[in-house]
């Protein structure tokens, strides 16, 4: 996929990553990342399981603190302060568990932020949650309570809710891993249907089909390092690089 702005965010980049170092004690997480992302692309990150990806994500709103490197968001650098807040607010995270708020209806889940940390009138935020459930194919579920809904819907809510705080970029750390396999593809859609928005998009998943339909940009990781990156024809028709062959070929996609 060809995103039609390709040509207008080539240098605006949103997301710098540099030099970026991870240690869970002796464990070597990442190792010396540099990655771009510009505004309104969509990246894929992919590798195997243990390869660094969603600790690197995770390190972009430091869920996950790093250990040495830079993160900067929209020019701001990454790190515990004052302007971390600002940073965590531009910045919307999908996980892999939806961590609603059981005790909170569908539609204050997702109103509950944009009123508590951007001061919206709850009327407005209401409104405006109203509105996103709606566009991920809920509007029948707002006044539902989590344990009401399927896993696919609460993913749903959970996108809904990242949404609601107009973030600059949006963070999905393999948003279908906790999903039975028939509730995937609902959640996949709704995904597919923000990456031709224009938000940027940093997307960790295993779904190989998926990646290669919405992205701009495959990143390949590998042992906590980036392996290879390209768009995504080029990377699953010619994969550049041994590793990269080897993981196409164990998932079947080459």
């Amino acid at each position: 996929m060809t995103n039609s702005n390709e040509n207008s965010h080539a240098s605006d980049a949103i997301i710098q990553i540099s030099k970026l170092e991870k240690h869970y004690g002796s464990f070597h997480a990442l190792k010396g990342i540099d990655l771009t992302i510009n505004r309104g692309e969509v990246v894929a990150i992919l590798g195997s399981s243990g390869s660094g990806k969603s600790t690197l994500i995770r390190c972009v709103n430091l869920l996950e603190s790093y250990t040495s490197g830079r993160v900067e968001v929209d020019g701001v650098l990454v790190r515990e302060g004052k302007h971390l807040a600002k940073v965590r607010a531009e910045v919307g995270m999908v996980f892999q568990q939806f961590n609603l708020f059981p005790h909170m209806t569908a539609i204050r889940n997702v109103s509950i932020a944009p009123i508590r940390v951007r001061g919206l009138k709850k009327s407005d935020a209401e409104e405006t949650s109203r509105r996103l459930l709606e566009r991920v194919g809920l509007g029948e579920h707002m006044e539902k309570y989590p344990d009401q809904l399927s896993g696919g819907q609460q993913q749903r809510v959970a996108i809904a809710r990242a949404l609601a705080m107009e973030p600059e970029v949006l963070l999905f750390d393999e948003p279908t891993s906790a999903l039975d396999p028939e509730m995937v593809g609902e959640v996949l859609d709704v995904i597919q249907s923000l990456a031709k928005t224009g938000v940027t998009m940093v997307v960790v998943t295993h779904e190989m089909s998926f990646a290669r339909k919405i992205s701009d940009r495959i990143v390949f990781m590998d042992q906590g390092q980036i392996v290879e990156q390209a768009d995504p024809e080029s990377f699953f028709l010619n994969p550049q690089t041994e590793r990269a062959r080897f993981f196409l070929q164990s998932v079947g996609r080459t």
